[in-house]
C-alpha cells in the first residue's frame, strides 16, 4: 500500500453506508461526486460543498457493501482518488444516513438575498445591482438594506430556475470593477435564497425600485438630500447624483399640471415619471429620466 493511501483513510472508524470525502476542489459539483462513486454503486443522497471552505462532502450509497466496496479499493489502490486533479480523503462518516435539513437560504425560490461584502451603502446603486443581475432574466424588483451582515440587496425573479442560473454564476464572484467607485478594491456578492415570494416596494427610490409598475410613485424624501447636495459651496451647480430632478415651482400663472411638466422636460430628455406635492407651502415636483446621462438641465430653474 502505498504512502499517499494511507493518509487517505482512517481504519478506526465503524463502516456506514455514508462516506465523508474531503479536500474536494471548491464547490465541487454533485455530479462530480456521482461522477467518482458510481463505479462502487448507487448514490441515493449527497451533501455538497460542506465546511468552511466548501471542499468536504458526504456521500450515501444504497447499501453498506457498496460504501465498503470504495473504501477497499482505494485503501488498496497506488492511484488514489481524484476530482480536477487534486487527491480526495476518503473515510466511513460517524452518520448512517444523510438528512438534508436545508436552511431557508438553500432552498430554491425566485428570491434572492445578495450581500455584497467589501462596500458601504451607497458604494454599490441599485441600477448597478439592476444590470448585473437583468443578465439572468427579468428582475421584478430590488430592496437594499443594511444589516449586521454588511450592505445587502432583495432581488425578485420570475421564477426559481432564473434566479438560481444567478446564484449559480455569480455567488462568490465580484461585480465588474467598472461599474464600482474608485475607492472600492472589490466586492464579493454572496448569494443565498429568501424565503420570500413577493417584495412589498411601496415607493421608488434610489434604495429600491419596481420595474414592473412604472406608476409607482417616488419617495422624495430619499431623493431630496442626493439632489440638494448638488449645489456646492461656491454656489455652482455640480453634475447631479441622481436620475431624479426636484423643481420647485414659482410664480405659477397658470395650473400647472402633469401634462404641462411632461411637455417642459421633455425637452431634454425621456421623461418616465412626474410627481407633484406641496411643502412648506412651495409646489414642486419630481421628474425622473432613464439615468443621469439624459438630465441636460443647466439652468437654476424654470419660471412658471
Amino acid at each position: 500500500m502505498s504512502t499517499s493511501s494511507q493518509h487517505q483513510f482512517r481504519y478506526t472508524q465503524t463502516p456506514s453506508k455514508v462516506l465523508h470525502l474531503r479536500n474536494l476542489p471548491w464547490e465541487c459539483s454533485e455530479e462530480e461526486l456521482r461522477e467518482l462513486c458510481r463505479p462502487f454503486g448507487k448514490i441515493v443522497n449527497t451533501k455538497c460543498n460542506v465546511g468552511a471552505n466548501r471542499n468536504q462532502a458526504f456521500v450515501e450509497f444504497v447499501d453498506l457493501n457498496q460504501a465498503i466496496s470504495m473504501v477497499s479499493y482505494y485503501a488498496s489502490s497506488s492511484e488514489p482518488a481524484m476530482v480536477r486533479g487534486k487527491t480526495v480523503y476518503i473515510q466511513y462518516s460517524n452518520r448512517h444516513e444523510i438528512v438534508n435539513n436545508k436552511s431557508p437560504g438553500d432552498i430554491p425560490g425566485n428570491v434572492l438575498l445578495v450581500t455584497i461584502e467589501g462596500v458601504e451603502a451607497g458604494d454599490v446603486s441599485i441600477d448597478v445591482i439592476h444590470l448585473v443581475f437583468s443578465a439572468f432574466g427579468f428582475v421584478h424588483k430590488i430592496a437594499t438594506f443594511e444589516k449586521t451582515a454588511g450592505f445587502q440587496a432583495l432581488i425578485q425573479f420570475t421564477d426559481a430556475e432564473t434566479a438560481s442560473s444567478a446564484r449559480d454564476a455569480l455567488d462568490g464572484r465580484s461585480i465588474p470593477r467598472y461599474l464600482l467607485p474608485a475607492h472600492v478594491g472589490s466586492c464579493n456578492l454572496r448569494i443565498s435564497y429568501s424565503a420570500h415570494k413577493d417584495l412589498n416596494i411601496k415607493f421608488q427610490s434610489n434604495r429600491s425600485g419596481d420595474y414592473t409598475n412604472p406608476m409607482l410613485p417616488v419617495n422624495y424624501t430619499a431623493i431630496e438630500g442626493a439632489v440638494q447636495t448638488a449645489v456646492g459651496p461656491d454656489g455652482k451647480r455640480k453634475e447631479p447624483d441622481s436620475n431624479v430632478l426636484l423643481a420647485s415651482i414659482e410664480n405659477m400663472q397658470y395650473a400647472v399640471t402633469v401634462d404641462v411638466l411632461h411637455t417642459v422636460f421633455s425637452a431634454f430628455g425621456t421623461v418616465q415619471k412626474i410627481a407633484i406635492f406641496e411643502k412648506n407651502g412651495q409646489t414642486q415636483a419630481l421628474i425622473q429620466y432613464p439615468g443621469i446621462n439624459h438630465i441636460q438641465l443647466y439652468h437654476n430653474g424654470i419660471s412658471c
